[in-house]
């Protein structure tokens, strides 16, 4: 990986994880297990309202915790209750914490590749509805990281699991002097609980 983003890993690692959210992150936690006892491909499904910003944190995130933690079979997808697109800033953000992104189509909505090193398969981000083509159909965790998806889809069509672990939105800040710290800030809190979940599995 590289060497920017390995020292925002140590960061990240470092962090004090409290025992709630260590109970918000457990079920997560079951899910990987069980589908690795069961040699089975973990697929995750961040969903936030517009999946522009929590919910491609947390792929983004959880990826990269799987291959830190070499824990097989992993691949981590966004979605949203409607498509918008991927927020400036948290491409900023992954940038300043380490990764490379490229961006590979400049539409509305454009398309970005998330690299963690120079030979690594890049982690595909965009903006789009939860139930895409592109995201998986079934066998997979749908993890809810806004409240207002949580209630606004109290049913996921094709999840083996639903699991709110929420976040507070960064949006708060734009336009705001504090910006940057708080991007920053709510990717270190997303980047920590995803380390901690794939530190506590068993292979």
């Amino acid at each position: 990986m590289y060497p920017k983003l390995l020292e925002t890993i140590e960061l990240l690692k470092n962090q004090e994880i409290n025992e709630d959210r260590k109970a918000t992150l457990a079920p997560l936690v079951d899910f990987i297990q069980k589908k690795l006892e069961e040699k089975k491909d973990v697929n995750i499904n961040f969903i936030c309202t517009h999946n522009s910003r929590r919910s491609h944190l947390s792929q983004v995130w959880a990826q990269i915790a799987g291959i830190y933690y070499k824990v097989p079979g992993v691949t981590c997808y966004s979605g949203g209750t409607e498509e918008t697109a991927m927020f400036p800033k948290v491409i900023e953000t992954l940038k300043e914490q380490g990764f490379t992104i490229l961006e590979i189509s400049g539409t509305e909505n454009p398309v970005y590749a998330v690299k963690s090193s120079e030979n690594s398969h890049p982690i595909i981000g965009f903006s789009k509805r939860y139930d895409s083509p592109f995201n998986p159909a079934s066998g997979f965790a749908a993890i809810m990281t806004c409240s207002q998806a949580d209630g606004g889809c109290p049913f996921i069509v094709g999840a083996d699991a639903r699991i709110p672990i929420t976040f507070e939105d960064p949006k708060i800040s734009d336009n705001t002097p504090e910006q940057t710290k708080v991007y920053q800030e709510r990717s270190v809190q997303i980047g920590a609980e995803m380390f901690y979940v794939f530190s506590q599995i068993k292979k």
